[in-house]
């Protein structure tokens, strides 16, 4: 009788490519292709972002993304509250809003340089997401225990948002532009954008522009991280001459 042996005991000729091993499919799910979505979005930019994107990234069809996503709006609206989650929220002490205000600002500013093309998506949509809401509840309702009328807060917690995703997006174009520059170092594309900007506004007209030309040095002299906390001063102490006085 033939013994037969297991195929697999058999060595592969040495001339044979050998096979990688097989990868496990992960099982599709919404939180899945956030994840993956949210990954290519760093990584590739908003522009590349779409369903047939994230499905060849995880080696389906971009029907079967269906089942969990509605469409490339719905992805865009989780995938900035899935980064809204990185903010850390404190407990509400209206004894100190102001305080609070900056360091809510400062840490959603740093969660948007981590992720620099997401401010695109917040712009496109409406948040209503979990995370969202969570950060909308906690500026206008320390804005209000702090003594703002609801409507007054309104105002102040809906333009100190549109700044600083306003700012984040500023710097997701200049992102955009880098990369299609093909450069990969923000300092060096920086240093070449600015010094443009010398050399033209150095060269008008001092007739016609005697400012802009004269002081071109101070026009640019401050960074973007100089800029987005002066702003963000002055919008604070804006809000802080609204409050009532105690």
């Amino acid at each position: 009788m033939v013994d037969r042996k297991d195929p697999q005991d058999v060595p592969a000729p040495p001339w044979r490519k050998s096979r990688r091993p097989a990868q496990a499919r992960r099982q599709l799910s919404q939180e899945l292709i956030v994840e993956t979505g949210l990954r290519i979005l760093d990584a590739e930019g908003f522009d590349v972002l779409s369903m047939r994107r994230v499905a060849q990234e995880l080696d389906t069809g971009p029907a079967s993304l269906y089942a969990h996503v509605s469409g490339k709006e719905e992805l865009l609206e989780l995938i900035y509250d899935r980064v809204l989650s990185e903010i850390r929220l404190p407990e509400p002490d209206p004894a100190r809003w102001k305080e609070q205000l900056r360091e809510y600002a400062v840490e959603m500013h740093d969660v948007f340089r981590a992720h620099a093309d997401v401010a695109r998506a917040a712009l496109a949509n409406i948040p209503t997401g979990e995370n969202s809401l969570r950060a909308g509840e906690f500026t206008y309702g320390l804005l209000i225990a702090a003594g703002m009328s609801p409507r007054e807060a309104s105002l102040a917690m809906d333009r100190l948002t549109l700044y600083l995703v306003g700012d984040a997006y500023e710097g997701s174009v200049h992102y955009a532009r880098m990369r299609a520059a093909g450069m990969s170092d923000p300092a060096e594309y920086f240093e070449s954008f600015v010094a443009q900007i010398v050399s033209y506004y150095g060269g008008l007209p001092t007739d016609r522009f005697p400012n802009l030309a004269k002081h071109v040095d101070e026009l640019t002299a401050s960074d973007g991280e100089d800029r987005f906390h002066y702003g963000l001063e002055l919008l604070l102490d804006g809000i802080e001459a609204r409050m009532p006085k105690p």
